[in-house]
């Protein structure tokens, strides 16, 4: 499990540095830059998640100890 949200981390951090590229800063809700924003914002609700699912895994070990 440990090594699934590692990959997928890596994923959502990739796909943020690669629309971060695609932004057009004079006409940042117009177009790509558009969905870029929507696509960073997923990607940022992703590594969150994958935040919480990896601390519930810690609590979740520690209580059966």
């Amino acid at each position: 499990m440990k090594i699934f949200t590692l990959i997928l981390s890596v994923i959502a951090i990739a796909l943020i540095i690669f629309n971060a590229t695609m932004l057009n800063f004079e006409a940042l809700f117009e177009g790509k830059s558009q969905t870029a924003i929507i696509t960073i914002v997923a990607a940022l609700c992703a590594l969150i998640l994958l935040q919480i699912l990896r601390i519930s895994k810690k609590i979740e070990a520690l209580s059966k100890k």
